[in-house]
């Protein structure tokens, strides 16, 4: 214990939060609130594992793992390949292992999983995942869907497509397209010069990361509002041209790693105020709290209270967004 608050006051220390960024967290969750939201903010994550079906079934690599003296367990019964390791590897030693290294498991956040369990891709589906690097989200697809139907996964980024194609190849992913282009241009390049349209697609935006920061305290000195503003921007962007490229009929996940407002409640509301779209509600297995419907005096459709956010100290999780959207028809209300 000791060791642990060490560390809190080591971290404390070198990425003190700054004040703009402490006030915007008070007014999301109270004083006591964001006083919780701190303290956990500056320990370290629970390390958690994702069983890939695609190769192995959850039974056997539990069985392997603890003859390595871990201590692993599985907290959600209707997802078994989801697993946390209490103790037993040291540093590094996750991705170190033959499993590791075969692909049996990924190494993966479980808030990170969320958006495939709230999407629920299946065998058969037309998926794009439009952020896709580094291939937690997609991989996890391919294994949901038993590596059947088709699952376009774009990255802008030449490096990160070099890490995105070694997770699918060690993984058995046998299912995808990898495409290299922006977002917002792949949407409008397929939406003019093709007929191709997806059942399902996730966009795991791009977002300032303040969900990361017990992985990534380096955030608490790059947050900013003007950045929050800006990333909002190309957030709606991309969120709308996905939904272009949506079937009538499908789900979409918007998803985002962050907690401002800006970047997740008021990209949904944009969504819903210029398109045909609906909110559904979701049910995952996490403690969850409901999506804001008011922010610096801007009031949002109520429906936006059906979206998740998931806090750091309610799970001892990651910060994470979530919201699923069905499209009702190709009808667009605003040009915007």
């Amino acid at each position: 214990m000791e060791e642990r608050k060490s560390y809190s006051e080591y971290l404390r220390g070198k990425f003190p939060a700054k004040p703009g960024f402490i006030e915007r967290m008070e007014k999301l969750l109270g004083k006591n609130g964001a006083k919780e939201f701190f303290e956990i903010c500056y320990t370290k994550c629970p390390s958690s594992i994702r069983c890939n079906t695609l190769k192995m079934s959850p039974e056997e690599l539990l069985g392997r793992l603890k003859n390595y003296g871990w201590t692993v367990r599985q907290p959600m019964k209707e997802f078994p390949e989801i697993m946390i390791v209490d103790s037993g590897p040291g540093p590094g030693d996750l991705g170190k292992t033959k499993e590791h290294l075969l692909g049996y498991y990924y190494v993966q956040e479980i808030s990170s999983m969320l958006p495939m369990l709230a999407l629920r891709p299946e065998a058969g589906d037309h998926v794009l995942d439009l952020c896709a690097s580094p291939g937690s989200k997609t991989t996890q697809a391919a294994a949901m869907m038993e590596n059947e139907g088709f699952i376009l996964a774009n990255e802008i980024s030449m490096g990160r497509i070099g890490i995105l194609n070694s997770n699918l190849e060690r993984c058995g992913v046998m299912n995808q397209i990898v495409t290299r282009k922006e977002g917002f241009a792949l949407c409008e390049k397929l939406l003019k010069k093709s007929s191709v349209r997806f059942d399902k697609i996730l966009v795991d935006a791009p977002c300032s990361g303040e969900g990361t920061l017990r992985k990534s305290p380096k955030t608490f000195q790059m947050w900013n509002e003007n950045m929050i503003k800006k990333i909002a921007k190309t957030q709606r962007k991309l969120a709308a041209a996905a939904l272009g490229l949506l079937k009538v009929g499908g789900v979409m996940i918007y998803s985002t790693c962050t907690l401002a407002p800006e970047e997740n409640e008021m990209v949904v509301n944009f969504l819903l105020r210029n398109f045909d779209c609906e909110i559904e509600a979701l049910t995952l297995p996490l403690k969850f709290r409901s999506g804001v419907c008011e922010w610096e005096g801007e009031k949002f459709d109520s429906n936006v209270s059906k979206c998740l956010r998931l806090y750091p100290q309610d799970n001892d999780s990651d910060g994470f967004f979530v919201a699923r959207i069905r499209k009702i028809s190709d009808e667009v209300k605003n040009e915007n």
